[in-house]
């Protein structure tokens, strides 16, 4: 047990350091908007290109891991949409549902722990789980929350296209493509590059957690409160059962075998709380109200079921 306090206290301590500072009046919240622009726009950047462009492209690239990656989240995605297709009172807040079960913080949380689970494959974990979702698992869910609120402005096919092209506009997107353009290439940094983009890196795991802290001070908490206590548990229960079944089940198809780390942290990955910008998505469609309660539910609820699958796993 104080192995799995060893990796669980530091994570939530830093996250109420963060909502205490903004609590106690030293930083606004709109400061913690600023400084997660940092992680997003810089410091996630730097990670993901330090993590990939230093290593050869078959230690980064693991088809098995993509694989399970992807196929538990369309099954979580399939398995939520199933689920408040009876319980969600309409189209839109189904589809915001969908979308907070399906895609985990993997930037501001999921790496931050898994950084002390398995500190020589984070970065590459990071890498790997950005391309499953900036690809695949996030398009999917704009595409259904345009649909579902009527800005189809055309084909699913056409939407999908568009919410691609927008990520990869993202910095963090770029980093991770000029990483693996780099690891490809086979060229080595100069020293100083390679320690500027180090020391950026570094920068990311503290004060992420930071603003996801001081970001949970203000939400709106008026909402189906009912609705946002079984999207957090879709998110922290829902996903990660569907990628321990990918898995288990693809090495019996004779696909996607994965070492034990490999498992750990793809199970990991999925148990993390939805991502930062999920409130804003749901803001821009008057649902700010359960989405915020939900992230709300799923991050401190996190703390017992990451310590709970981290007993289990290690």
């Amino acid at each position: 047990m104080n192995d799995i306090l060893g990796i669980t206290f530091p994570i939530y301590a830093a996250v109420a350091i963060g909502y205490a500072v903004v609590r106690l009046g030293w930083f606004k919240p709109q400061d913690m908007a600023v400084l997660g622009k940092y992680v997003l726009n810089v410091a996630l950047p730097a990670l993901l290109f330090n993590a990939v462009a230093g290593r050869d492209l078959g230690e980064v690239l693991h088809p098995g891991y993509l694989l399970v990656m992807a196929t538990g989240g369309l099954a979580t995605i399939a398995a939520a949409w199933l689920w408040f297709s009876v319980t969600a009172p309409d189209k839109p807040r189904r589809a915001l549902a969908v979308m907070g079960a399906s895609c985990p913080n993997s930037g501001f949380v999921g790496y931050p722990v898994l950084l002390l689970v398995l500190p020589d494959l984070a970065g590459v974990i990071l890498a790997l789980n950005f391309l499953v979702e900036n690809i695949l698992i996030i398009p999917l869910g704009l595409v259904l929350m345009d649909l579902a609120a009527g800005r189809g402005g055309g084909s699913p096919l056409r939407l999908v296209g568009r919410a691609l092209l927008d990520l990869l506009k993202r910095p963090m997107v770029i980093g991770l493509l000029l990483g693996l353009a780099a690891s490809a290439s086979g060229l080595t940094l100069p020293a100083p590059m390679d320690r500027l983009m180090g020391m950026l890196a570094a920068s990311a795991a503290a004060l992420s957690l930071i603003v996801i802290g001081g970001s949970l001070v203000g939400l709106p908490m008026k909402g189906n409160k009912l609705l946002a206590g079984q999207i957090a548990a879709a998110k922290l229960l829902l996903h990660p059962a569907m990628i321990a079944l990918a898995a288990l089940a693809l090495p019996l198809l004779g696909l996607a075998a994965l070492s034990d780390e490999m498992r750990i942290a793809a199970i990991l990955s999925a148990a993390m709380p939805m991502f930062g910008i999920y409130t804003v998505l749901a803001q821009e469609r008057g649902l700010g109200g359960a989405a915020s309660i939900a992230m709300l539910v799923a991050t401190s609820g996190a703390f017992v079921t990451l310590s709970a699958l981290l007993f289990w796993l290690i």
